[in-house]
């Protein structure tokens, strides 16, 4: 044992782990169970000793037993029954309580374990799954569909049968006065030659004639101004001229004729009035009836544009999230 009066140089402060403290503690705790027992096995043979001998056991129990320390005015320090206790947690403060607890945690974990393996290893893929985060879906935006751009076809040909009544009602206008002109048509025979007209090759082949001719420019021209109607329309005027010929000889009819036939109608029939009538009519109405289309063909080209510039604004725009 050191002399007292030695002087004592300035502590030295040791680096000491988690484990060393742990293992104190335990050593700690194992004196003062050991000095327990042996305090309790001497009480017990102090009792079974003589009355005499109550001074000596006394005496021997208070030599050997640890003397617990008084409790202090502090509540909150712990007071330890082994002196070597207080001084380590006086020396390590709460890194001993700790330190103890997480390794109370860790074996605890380690018997549940051991005990529950599947609960154990369920909870740990749940903590996982909560733990990591959850990548974001991919969100599908459909790209909006290109706008189709709308054509004047169908429309040119629905003016174009109007425009073939028109031509019909004309020509058969003009056949009349021509044949009442020439002496032909007499006024009793009036209705007569109507029905026969209305029933005749004469009338209704120029009549389509006139008609497809006027389509396919239509479908030519298409959202043309109305300029390339006023032009190109000479060859509908044209393709009437020819359907009246083509009238001519289905009237004939031309199977039922010979080649000199023919020809001597086409010969009879290419400067005849009614023949240049059905020019005119088809040349006019090519003319008049291609300024509606012309208009409806130039409402559809700004319709066109305003669609496109709608869907470069979309693009542009990129995809937009419903609210």
């Amino acid at each position: 044992m050191s002399d007292p009066q030695e002087p004592v140089g300035e502590p030295v402060e040791e680096s000491t782990s988690v484990d060393d403290v742990v293992g104190r503690a335990h050593e700690g705790l194992a004196e003062a169970e050991a000095a327990g027992r042996d305090a309790t096995d001497e009480a017990a043979a102090a009792a079974s000793a003589p009355p005499a001998d109550e001074p000596a056991v006394a005496t021997s129990v208070e030599a050997d037993a640890p003397v617990a320390a008084e409790p202090t005015e502090e509540a909150d320090e712990p007071v330890f029954s082994t002196p070597a206790l207080n001084d380590m947690h006086g020396t390590y403060g709460e890194n001993v309580d700790t330190a103890a607890t997480e390794q109370y945690q860790a074996s605890r974990e380690a018997v549940e374990t051991e005990a529950y393996p599947a609960g154990a290893a369920a909870g740990a893929a749940a903590a996982a799954s909560v733990a990591e985060p959850v990548a974001p879906q991919p969100i599908f935006v459909q790209a909006p569909e290109e706008p189709r751009p709308r054509g004047n076809r169908g429309a040119a040909g629905g003016i174009g049968l109007v425009a073939a009544v028109c031509f019909a009602a004309l020509y058969l206008a003009s056949g009349l006065v021509i044949g009442l002109v020439n002496g032909d048509i007499t006024t009793g025979g009036l209705t007569d030659w109507l029905v026969d007209a209305l029933s005749s090759w004469g009338l209704w082949v120029p009549t389509v004639v006139f008609f497809v001719a006027f389509w396919l420019l239509g479908a030519i021209i298409n959202r043309g101004r109305w300029g390339a109607w006023v032009i190109i329309g000479l060859l509908v005027g044209v393709a009437a001229w020819g359907g009246h010929l083509l009238g001519q000889l289905f009237e004939a009819p031309f199977w039922n004729v010979t080649a000199s036939q023919g020809a001597d109608i086409v010969d009879q029939q290419l400067f005849a009035p009614l023949a240049i009538a059905a020019f005119i009519i088809g040349r006019e109405l090519t003319i008049w009836f291609g300024a509606w289309a012309a208009a409806r063909g130039k409402r559809m080209t700004a319709l066109n544009v305003e669609a496109r510039r709608e869907y470069e604004r979309t693009l542009e725009a990129g995809p937009q999230l419903a609210r």
